[in-house]
């Protein structure tokens, strides 16, 4: 009964999808969807509820923002079967753990429109407000573990590209792995993997792009694209647009490759930072990144420091 009453939900979304904008009728939905009109009313009022767009007007009912919506049927035929879309998670990343383990398909996603405990780097809280694009990639590529970096450079490098091609901002790449826009954060990556053997069975890389929502007030050092471009902005066509560049990027791994266009990219390289782990802190001049992804900078009195792993703040 539970998952005949999601099917007819779907069912309603597709439909009101498929008309981009255009008001449908409810008698027109009963009678496709052989349900009571009182039926559709109920199935429209939980949609509602539970945040989709949908506008009841005196000739029927219209989806508001049809190009925002993120189900697997708006996306291109490759992408559907890979696409697993939520409401609500606690986070992408446990949900896409899960998925992985139980023989989700390379290069699928896992979305939510919120998080209730979204994470960071660091374990740090990830606010994940509405309007935001938050997801997990999921991936399984026949590598070592010893390689699986490279994978978080392509997907930084993959969406700076994206955005710059679609929008024209100019974002630039922060080691390891933020997007910035005019200084600020505009993106967060976070990488899991787990390895059988001597090779990653998955690697999954959760994203958050502050798109439509206003994420200043949680993160003062945060923008959002909205913030910038001043109207509401398509997460699909962001999505899907990343989705092919990142498979064409990884087709063929080339970590010289990767790095070089990386740090074409990058506004770390050249900026005095200070990196923080767990356990240690260190500053200097950033002059460089090495084709294993290190970090490499200088302090104020010359010594040269290779740093694997932490968080940069530019300074």
């Amino acid at each position: 009964m539970v998952n005949e009453q999601k099917n007819i939900k779907d069912n309603i979304l597709k439909l009101l999808y498929q008309v981009k904008g255009k008001i449908i009728s409810g008698v027109k939905l009963s009678q496709v969807l052989n349900i009571s009109r009182v039926a559709v009313w109920k199935h429209i009022k939980a949609l509602k509820e539970s945040g989709f767009d949908i506008e009841s007007r005196p000739k029927g009912y219209v989806l508001l923002n049809h190009e925002d919506l993120l189900l697997p049927f708006c996306f291109k035929k490759e992408f559907q079967k890979k696409i697993f879309h939520f409401q609500e998670l606690e986070s992408t990343m446990d949900k896409a753990k899960f998925l992985a383990k139980n023989k989700a398909l390379h290069l699928s996603v896992v979305i939510a429109e919120n998080q209730t405990t979204g994470r960071g780097r660091l374990n740090r809280k990830w606010f994940s407000s509405k309007g935001g694009l938050w997801f997990t990639l999921i991936l399984k590529p026949k590598t070592p573990p010893q390689l699986s970096y490279i994978y978080n450079f392509a997907a930084s490098l993959s969406l700076s590209r994206s955005l710059r091609q679609l929008f024209g901002v100019d974002v630039s790449v922060k080691w390891p792995n933020d997007i910035l826009l005019n200084g600020k954060k505009l993106v967060g990556l976070l990488s899991e993997m787990e390895t059988r053997g001597d090779m990653v069975e998955y690697l999954n890389i959760g994203i958050g792009i502050n798109v439509n929502n206003q994420p200043q007030k949680n993160e003062p050092k945060a923008i959002s694209l909205k913030d910038v471009l001043h109207k509401n902005l398509s997460r699909r066509l962001i999505l899907e647009t990343f989705l092919e560049n990142f498979k064409n990027q990884i087709q063929t791994i080339d970590c010289h490759r990767i790095i070089e266009l990386w740090k074409k990219q990058t506004s770390t390289i050249g900026s005095h930072v200070r990196i923080e782990t767990l356990t240690d802190a260190y500053e200097g001049l950033a002059i460089d990144v090495d084709e294993a992804g290190t970090l490499i900078i200088k302090d104020n009195k010359g010594k040269i420091k290779k740093i694997i792993y932490g968080d940069c703040f530019h300074t």
